[in-house]
This record gives C-alpha cells, structure tokens and sequence, in this order.
C-alpha cells in the first residue's frame, strides 16, 4: 500500500521532470537557432534537472529491480544461495544509500544552505538541486528494504 503511493509520486516526478527537461532543451535549441543566442538558463536548468532525473531514476529502478547487476555470480547458484546472495547485496545497499547518500547527501544539503551557494544563471540556492542526494538515498534503502522483505516472504521451492 504504501510502496504503491511511492511509486506513483516517484513515477509522476520523473514524468514532470523528463517533460521538463525536453521543453527547456527544445526552448534552448529554438531560442539558439532563432535568436542567434541560447538564453542563459536553459543549459544551467537541463543539467539541474538531468541531476534529479538521474538520481530519482536510480531509486525507482532499485524499487523495481532494474539497477545494473553482474549475474556472474548468482548464475551457477542454488535458489537459496541466490536468495543468501540477494539479501547481502541488498544490506551493502542500503548501508550505502543510507551513509552515503542519505547522511552525507544531508551535509551536502545542510552545507550549501549554510554558505549561501546560489547558481550562476538562475540565482538558484543550490541546496535544493542537492536535496536529491539525500530523498534518493532514503528511496534506495527504502525499496532495498522493502525488496529484501519480499524476498525473504517469497518461497524458494
């Protein structure tokens, strides 16, 4: 139920946020071709919004498991040694996501609020183009957490 209402906003954020990206671009290469000069915003704008799409779209494919995976490994496995395997790999993600991402992205947040940090076209404070970091590694360890919980309900005879 709730894992149900996350996808759904973290699916609709990405569906605005890819929107967004292609109306900024397509106003960057009309105003570059029709005015002779790129407005100022639209290049600092794209890479802000390439920032969210990319870490928004990690999470949700971690929620549906397709994030990158060497099957190596886990091909030759027996279900349960798979499952053993899938349930590490998860712990190590989330400690990851967690520290990482979600603690260090906080102090990148907290940081660049503190100092003042503004872009240079937009005049953006740049904390909340960094608040991603933290939101999407909370995301992770969530879906990683919840997909281990999964797993381990799911029968492996």
């Amino acid at each position: 139920m709730i894992r149900n209402s996350i996808d759904r906003i973290v699916r609709l954020l990405l569906v605005i946020l890819m929107s967004a990206i292609v109306i900024d671009v397509t106003i960057q290469v009309v105003s570059r071709y029709l005015f002779q000069s790129p407005f100022s915003f639209t290049d600092e704008l794209a890479g802000f919004l390439l920032i969210w799409v990319g870490l928004l779209g990690s999470a949700y494919a971690t929620g549906e498991k397709q994030h990158l995976a060497i099957d190596l490994i886990s091909g030759g496995l027996s279900a349960q040694r798979k499952r053993q395997l899938d349930v590490l790999i998860n712990a190590i993600v989330v400690l990851f996501a967690l520290g990482v991402l979600g603690v260090g992205g906080f102090w990148l947040v907290y940081t660049s609020f503190l100092f003042g940090q503004v872009s240079a076209a937009l005049e953006l404070p740049l904390g909340y183009v960094y608040l991603v970091v933290p939101v999407s590694g909370f995301l992770i360890a969530y879906y990683a957490i919840d997909n281990t919980r999964t797993e381990l309900r799911t029968d492996t005879n």
